[in-house]
């Protein structure tokens, strides 16, 4: 039993002890969970040093928001159970060490660094809020990064979020090790730290053995410092506040405005609407460039120094927020009106008549004509129209010559009644097709009004031919205007008359006009239509035939220039003579030719010329039916120059009125006094059944005075009456359209801005992108077409992004009138920014916003300019607290208080460098304190170069 047992229990101790032995083995080739994370962290910077910035960019780095240069791309990585996310911060561009007005990181701004690694938890707070976890993960990256030979620095943020913490550590390729920490008190700052020897002290203290060797050594620090100021908000009070100090000061070399207005009462818009101040105020920067400090004695003075002293200054604007967002232009200027009106010319073809709209809410119709849209009061109705129909308000026609619309917009001139009527429309009852419709009925009635009683019309020119590129309305306001002003002068002659026994009775319009010469003489110089004009008929018009350069010499006393050529003078039948003209004589009679008064071809408009071209088309373009329908015309100049050369034919006719049709014969010699001249009528003149032969046969002499009036007043002004009257309302929006957007462009045109080329191209290419937009609307035939309404919405939005630029221009222009140099070169920066950033269609793109951070240096000579706009604050801002930091500018602390402390140092002799350390001598900055705060905040950022 023994001998069978004993085999049995030794094999199984022996194995026992073998796995004993074997489970208690440590097999050092397995790592450990924390060595295959410095394995991952080393993998991955070997490959991103391997890659190389430029195949980071292509593989996916992201560029820092406020940078142009920096980039970062990040991994993820996992230890135990938490993640981590590490990224790479690098540069394309390598660039002087440090710049106070280049744009960093945080990380490099605190530490003078160029490219790191930073490795957070994915958290929500992003944190280590853990010590040891803290030390842990810093040591993990340095060793990664020693095994992999790199030279990045590394960072671990710790503790809270607010306080913005940092650990950190760089491997320097020596036997030196540069440590990394910065903190923050975000609140009761020590007041030695307050000032700038109190800071100079501290760090001092980093490195001295004890607070006596501040007193019996000298010690060199360079320092560097940089300032930032903030003018006052450019709110309504501030304004005003600046505004009474500059009074008091007795100059305003910024060049507001010191009667307590608005910053816009003096651009071209504030008579629609007031404009936020799109620049809310500047920031200064002043700049001490890096010197040396041996004394706290020295610091002291430095922080009594003004800013003035300071090397360099930079000025950055401060924009409202709505220009730095993605939107559609602006919201409360034109842009967003003319958008409403576009809304209620699409909403217009719901009705065939203007009253339909009116009576929208008593009647059945569509629920978004009642209650949402409510008809403005009649007080309110009043007042635009009093506006309007200003008696005291005329237009000269060089006022209207000089605001003519551009030939590929029919709108209506800005000053005129239409135009006028058009951007009251635009803020009256939120521009709505209702509010719309009431005013106009009413606006109508007003015209008639003037038209009955013989009223001038406001804002209308009275005299000129008629624009055909403006839009109709405009046209037949303007041949209303010329009808009114033709009506008084006849209604005064019939009064003058009556009041005369030896004057005629006053004829009416259906007989013919008949006045002596003399008055004829007198009127000679009238330009508008009906009456005579003096010039002599030297070449035909645009309502003739054929047209020629000939020019003719007229003499304006016809009977002295008869007796000195020894001619028998014919002034007993001689009528209506302008004068002989010097080069012609007549034909027959060998006397001299007369160029006679006649008659103002009358006005048409548009809608009439066309008419006369669809008869004309009718007629297969035939010649004598159109010289039918100028036959009045024609007539009335053949019976003026029959009376003026009562010995004429129709050869002399033909060689004043039409010279083309008078073919001289080239080969026979003409006599030293040119005359007889040798020639023939033309072709389509000699025919046998030639229209103007059969009128001159039928002429009779009748003077300009003695003849019908090719113009009749009356039947054109109550034709002009029934086309306002009766318009339909799809055809009033249309031209509402076009000529708000035109009379919009053109008021925010007038704004003054300054030097700005930029803005002018702009404002040039909004009127060349107005155009095609607007052209649907010329159409005689409408549809509420949703790709013309959609372009319409569209130039809305691109006129607002116009508006933005255009208001900033003047608000620049006015705030740095005295520094223009300033003012262009920080709109350019904005115009560069905001590009970018204007959308022509509805939805915007909101993906890589950025700030806006661009800086201008400010020269020598403008420094005293923008030095005045920072007022002295007053007592009723309540922002203002006491002063705890020096370098004051006009009682204004800095906003922003910036110092890089250094000292540079050979490291072999640093009593911090290893005794055996075999390094040549050479200067770092073995310390370095960046401090940025207030007196209400406080961060410093430390970086110490050791042997460990």
């Amino acid at each position: 039993m023994e001998s069978s047992s004993s085999p049995k229990v030794e094999p199984d101790a022996d194995d026992d002890v073998s796995e004993e032995v074997f489970e208690h083995f440590d097999d050092f080739t397995i790592a450990s969970s924390w060595e295959r994370f410095i394995s991952k962290i080393e993998a991955i910077c070997r490959l991103w040093m391997a890659d190389g910035p430029n195949n980071l960019l292509e593989k996916g780095a992201i560029p820092l928001e406020n940078s142009k240069n920096s980039y970062k791309i990040k991994s993820e990585l996992q230890y135990d159970v938490k993640s981590y996310c590490m990224e790479y911060y690098f540069e394309t561009k390598t660039g002087k060490s440090f710049d106070w007005n280049s744009t960093f990181h945080d990380l490099q701004l605190c530490f003078g660094v160029k490219e790191f690694l930073l490795i957070a938890p994915q958290s929500a707070s992003g944190v280590v809020l853990d010590a040891p976890e803290a030390s842990k993960l810093l040591s993990a990256v340095a060793i990664a990064l020693s095994n992999s030979s790199s030279l990045w620095p590394a960072f671990v943020p710790v503790h809270d979020p607010s306080r913005k913490a940092y650990i950190g550590i760089q491997n320097t390729g020596t036997a030196f090790t540069r440590r990394f920490e910065a903190d923050r008190i975000g609140s009761q700052v020590p007041p030695s730290l307050m000032h700038l020897e109190g800071l100079y002290q501290l760090f001092v203290s980093k490195f001295a053995y004890c607070t006596d060797d501040l007193d019996k050594h000298l010690i060199k620090v360079q320092f560097a410092m940089k300032l930032t100021y903030r003018t006052l908000p450019y709110d309504d009070d501030n304004i005003k506040d600046i505004d009474v100090q500059n009074t008091k000061s007795g100059k305003n070399l910024a060049g507001e405005s010191s009667n307590e207005r608005l910053w816009d009462d003096d651009c071209s818009w504030s008579e629609w609407y007031s404009s936020e101040d799109p620049v809310k105020g500047f920031e200064l920067i002043a700049i001490w460039s890096e010197k040396t400090i041996e004394s706290s004695m020295e610091m002291e003075e430095v922080e009594n120094a003004s800013p003035h002293e300071a090397e360099k200054w930079f000025i950055s604007p401060s924009f409202a927020p709505y220009l730095l967002e993605y939107s559609n232009g602006n919201q409360f200027g034109f842009a967003s009106a003319l958008h409403l009106l576009v809304d209620a010319f699409e909403m217009s073809f719901e009705a065939q008549f203007l009253e339909d709209f009116v009576s929208a809410a008593e009647s059945p119709g569509p629920d978004n004509l009642k209650s949402s849209m409510v008809i403005p009061p009649p007080t309110v109705r009043d007042r635009v129209l009093k506006e309007l129909f200003d008696e005291g308000v005329q237009l000269i026609d060089s006022a209207y010559d000089e605001h003519k619309t551009p030939q590929a917009i029919k709108g209506a001139p800005l000053e005129t009644l239409f135009a006028q009527f058009c951007l009251h429309s635009l803020w009256v009852g939120n521009c709505h097709i209702r509010a719309i419709a009431a005013l106009w009925i009413e606006f109508v009635q007003e015209v008639r009004w003037c038209w009955e009683e013989s009223q001038l019309l406001p804002r209308m020119p009275v005299n000129g031919s008629i624009d055909l590129s403006t839009c109709l309305i405009n046209q037949k306001l303007h041949m209303l205007a010329v009808c009114i002003k033709k009506k008084r002068e006849w209604n005064e002659d019939h009064r003058e008359c009556m009041g005369s026994e030896d004057q005629i009775d006053y004829m009416t319009e259906e007989e013919s006009a008949v006045g002596d010469d003399t008055s004829s003489m007198q009127a000679q110089n009238e330009d508008f239509s009906g009456k005579f004009t003096g010039e002599p008929r030297s070449f035909p018009t645009s309502r003739d035939l054929h047209y020629s350069d000939t020019a003719f010499t007229v003499s304006q006393d016809p009977v002295k220039d008869d007796l000195l050529n020894g001619e028998k003078s014919s002034d007993q039948t001689r009528r209506g003579s302008a004068g002989v003209i010097d080069s012609m004589m007549l034909l027959k009679s060998y006397q001299r030719m007369h160029a006679p008064y006649t008659q103002e071809a009358p006005l048409m408009t548009e809608d009439m010329y066309e008419e006369r071209l669809q008869a004309l088309e009718a007629s297969n373009g035939s010649f004598n039916y159109f010289a039918q329908l100028e036959r009045d015309i024609l007539t009335s100049d053949m019976a003026a120059f029959k009376a003026a050369n009562p010995d004429a034919i129709f050869e002399d006719f033909i060689r004043w009125h039409s010279p083309a049709d008078w073919l001289e014969d080239p080969e026979v010699e003409k006599s030293k006094d040119n005359w007889p001249p040798r020639g023939h009528l033309s072709k389509r003149m000699s025919e046998s059944d030639n229209l103007w032969r059969e009128l001159w046969d039928r002429a009779h002499a009748l003077a300009a005075s003695e003849q019908k009036p090719l113009f009749d007043p009356n039947r054109e002004g109550e034709k002009v009456i029934h086309y306002l009257e009766t318009l339909r309302p799809h055809q009033l929006l249309a031209q509402m359209v076009c000529t708000a957007f035109l009379a919009a462009a053109d008021t925010v045109n007038k704004t003054s801005y300054g030097e700005l080329k930029q803005m002018e191209t702009k404002m040039q290419q909004l009127y060349l992108t107005m155009a095609p937009a607007l052209k649907p609307l010329e159409a005689n035939r409408l549809s509420a077409d949703s790709e013309t309404i959609e372009d319409l919405k569209r130039q809305c939005v691109v006129f607002g992004h116009v508006e933005n630029l255009l208001t900033v221009a003047a608000s620049l222009h006015r705030k740095l009138v005295q520094a223009p140099r300033l003012a262009v070169e920080i709109f350019i920066d904005f115009y560069n920014f905001y590009i970018p950033r204007m959308g022509t269609g509805l939805e915007e793109d909101y993906s890589n916003k950025k700030e806006f951070d661009k800086k201008q240096i400010v020269w020598n000579n403008e420094r005293e300019v923008v030095s005045s706009m920072f007022v002295p604050p007053t007592a009723n801002q309540s922002w203002r607290k006491v002063f705890s930091m020096g370098n004051l500018l006009n009682g204004h602390e800095p906003m922003v208080r910036e110092i890089i402390f250094s000292l540079h140092d050979g490291v072999s002799n640093n009593h911090y460098a290893a005794p055996n350390a075999s390094v040549s001598e050479q200067e770092i900055d073995t310390y370095r304190m960046y401090i940025c705060g207030t007196s209400n905040d406080l961060r410093v950022s430390l970086s110490v170069v050791s042997c460990d």
